[in-house]
């Protein structure tokens, strides 16, 4: 690898991620376009369109609305029983749709994931940890009000994931919020016994199945991004054949700022990239719109890691 191109893989954890592992699956990349600020609306601000666009059309028509009614339903004016309620279009989804199924592909074998392969325009957001509950909340409710499609590493040690297993189980069952296993208390895999990865791994496995129905396996992300052929080998006896790191990151693995983030974004928000954040610092849920922005600009289909590869 030469050298700019470790530089730009550098991660948020101050050292290159890819730590052993074998070789990496790479794919070629575009220059991103240029990040032009549109106004988004978040699911508050749609109720509120949803409701000044009702005022205005069916006043229009010599309607009102009652202040008995629920916001944004337009009701016959006493005076007028004749008229009908004008119906109020839906604002569009806020991203594009994930690829159909049958395009799915095989996952390419003997190596780290760190980027999605080929040429495409598919970008694979993927957030980490689960420290604050509320973030885990307030990204869930992002991924609910627009479309966008997420891969959770999950360390089920938090009380973020028992706190929220409500609101985001229906996401997960639908599969536009994939988890995967980032052990259950985030220790240096490479550090520790192999009885200690056999368990860190088999507790958060058993942890996602319990509470989530789900099946985490073959994705793990060690923590740190480090792991080495040992880990490699306790995670593949277990079933976690898919060391999945990242291409770029938000660098939020610990507390900046909201400017600084979408820096990283508008830098890395790029196809066929895999990037990470955390859902640790609440400033990433301050710049959801922008985030938005970023993605709909450049017309990139987010997307879980069961949306690319067929489940082995």
């Amino acid at each position: 690898m030469d050298a700019t191109r470790a530089a730009v893989r550098r991660n948020q954890y101050g050292g290159t991620p890819r730590q052993g592992g074998g070789p990496h699956w790479w794919s070629p990349r575009r220059t991103p376009s240029t990040f032009i600020a549109h106004p988004y609306n978040a699911a508050v601000d749609r109720r509120q369109f949803l409701t000044l666009a009702a005022a205005t059309v069916v006043g229009a028509a010599g309607c009102s609305i009652s202040n008995a009614e629920t916001p944004g339903t337009a009701v016959p004016d006493p005076a007028d029983p004749g008229v009908a309620p004008t119906p109020v279009a839906s604002p569009p989804p806020a991203v594009l749709p994930p690829p159909p199924a049958g395009s799915r592909i095989q996952l390419p074998g003997g190596g780290t994931l760190t980027a999605l392969p080929g040429n495409g325009d598919l970008l694979a957001l993927t957030v980490d940890d689960g420290v604050n509950s509320d973030v885990v909340r307030l990204y869930t409710q992002f991924a609910q009000d627009t479309g966008v499609r997420l891969t959770y590493f999950v360390n089920g040690q938090y009380d973020s994931w028992t706190d929220n297993a409500t609101l985001l189980r229906p996401l997960v069952d639908s599969g536009q919020i994939q988890l995967g296993n980032h052990t259950w208390s985030h220790p240096d895999l490479t550090t520790v016994s192999k009885s200690r990865i056999a368990d860190e791994l088999t507790k958060n496995h058993k942890f996602l199945k319990t509470t989530y129905g789900v099946d985490a396996a073959p994705y793990f992300r060690p923590p740190y991004g480090k792991h080495n052929a040992t880990v490699d080998s306790v995670a593949a006896d277990l079933g976690y054949t898919v060391p999945t790191l990242w291409y770029s990151s938000l660098s939020d693995s610990s507390l900046i700022t909201e400017d600084y983030i979408l820096q990283m974004a508008n830098q890395y928000f790029t196809p066929q990239t895999i990037v990470i954040g955390h859902l640790n610092y609440l400033p990433v849920t301050h710049v959801y719109p922008q985030l938005v922005e970023i993605i709909r600009n450049r017309n990139l289909r987010t997307v879980t890691l069961n949306d690319v590869f067929v489940k082995p």
